[in-house]
């Protein structure tokens, strides 16, 4: 199993990067829907998709109107898109206005309930995050393996959420600014890069990779990984087009 970076940066594109949008090609999931999900048709194994989304702000959601373009390509039997009840109102509601955008791909919308089995034999489970507007964060367990993904949030040692993610095999944490910006990082509601690895450490997971990157830098690292390595050395920058073995 493997899981296939389509977008890792946040707010907008730039020129090294797409927005939030991770795919597990072969179980039909996708984590957030940003302008990364155009490339899912180069990916498609099942003849489904399965759309967790974190929260409704723009960068997470916009390419569910990139899903007309999927369909026609490759026509699919079903698709599903889970969020809170205030994100799926949103993207009913406004993302889907007739004079925002007037076609609805043919998708499901269903509230994320605490716990979800999930394709492969998983289960999915979500939890809160401190950003402005709410987000939520995912853990997806399957008996053999184990992945979390935290995007939209303040971060360190001390986050309530931590406990969702001992022991997880692959976390993948957003990393919006790095340590010079501390101080923005925590008005934002993001996360900056000693943080996440002080957060990935405590929680033993087995591998961190640094996603939801700052846009407004055309570095290609723009968080300094080798600040989060020296705190937490299993740590790799994501960059959009990896692939991840889960």
């Amino acid at each position: 199993m493997r899981a296939v970076l389509l977008g890792t940066g946040g707010y907008h594109p730039n020129d090294l990067r797409q927005t939030a949008c991770i795919m597990l090609p072969e179980l039909g999931i996708l984590l957030d829907a940003g302008t990364g999900l155009y490339r899912a048709k180069n990916y498609l194994e099942t003849e489904h998709l399965d759309i967790f989304l974190t929260h409704a702000h723009l960068d997470h959601i916009v390419g569910l109107t990139y899903l007309l373009e999927i369909e026609h390509l490759h026509p699919l039997q079903r698709i599903s898109v889970y969020g809170d009840h205030r994100t799926l109102l949103a993207v009913q509601e406004h993302l889907f206005a007739e004079p925002v955008f007037p076609k609805m791909p043919r998708m499901d919308f269903h509230p994320l309930r605490p716990e979800m089995p999930i394709a492969g034999g998983g289960l999915l489970r979500h939890f809160p995050l401190q950003h402005p507007g709410g987000c939520l964060g995912f853990r997806l367990d399957w008996p053999d393996r184990s992945v979390a993904y935290v995007t939209d949030t303040l971060s360190g040692p001390q986050a309530p959420y931590c406990r969702h993610l001992v022991g997880v095999d692959v976390l993948m944490h957003e990393c919006y600014f790095p340590d010079a910006y501390a101080e923005l990082a925590e008005k934002t509601g993001h996360s900056y890069t000693s943080a996440v690895a002080e957060l990935a450490r405590l929680a033993n997971v087995g591998q961190l990779v640094l996603v939801h990157l700052n846009p407004a830098s055309a570095a290609k690292d723009p968080v300094h990984l080798a600040t989060a390595q020296a705190i937490f050395p299993a740590t790799q920058l994501g960059e959009d087009y990896l692939q991840i073995d889960l």
